[in-house]
């Protein structure tokens, strides 16, 4: 039985996305100058999954095999970006864009508590009767 519909796990999601987003930023900010750190990035999966399932489908031939999606199922993944360099050690941190994205962030991650806020709120006015 799902007590709170969609919109709680939705917003649980967005908050773990926010988080992961919030990690890599800070490891990227951490790593401005360690001389062949490349910048990481979470990004939203849906559509590299939605282009793999529809290109190949795979099935298992015998339950004891390694299932063929066996990375977590979340709507996000993290990506590390090795193709550029900006600094002369080898390193492609930017950290004007890591906290512009940082900002940007906790915007967003501020914007899903206050969400998550006002349905619990809801939920409180009527448990309590509309009082």
């Amino acid at each position: 039985m799902n007590l709170f519909g969609g919109t709680i796990n939705k917003l649980e999601q967005s908050l773990d996305y926010a988080t992961a987003k919030n990690n890599a930023i800070s490891n990227n900010i951490s790593n401005a100058d360690t001389p062949g750190y490349k910048a990481q990035e979470v990004t939203f999966k849906n559509a590299l999954n939605d282009a793999l399932s529809s290109s190949l489908q795979a099935k298992r031939t015998n339950e004891k095999h390694i299932p063929f999606n066996s990375t977590q199922n979340l709507p996000y993944r993290t990506a590390t970006n090795s193709n550029t360099t900006y600094n002369h050690n080898g390193n492609n941190v930017d950290i004007d864009k890591e906290m512009t994205e940082l900002a940007k962030n906790q915007i967003y991650y501020n914007g899903v508590v206050d969400r998550i806020n006002g349905k619990f709120g809801s939920l409180q006015t009527v448990i309590r009767g509309g009082s």
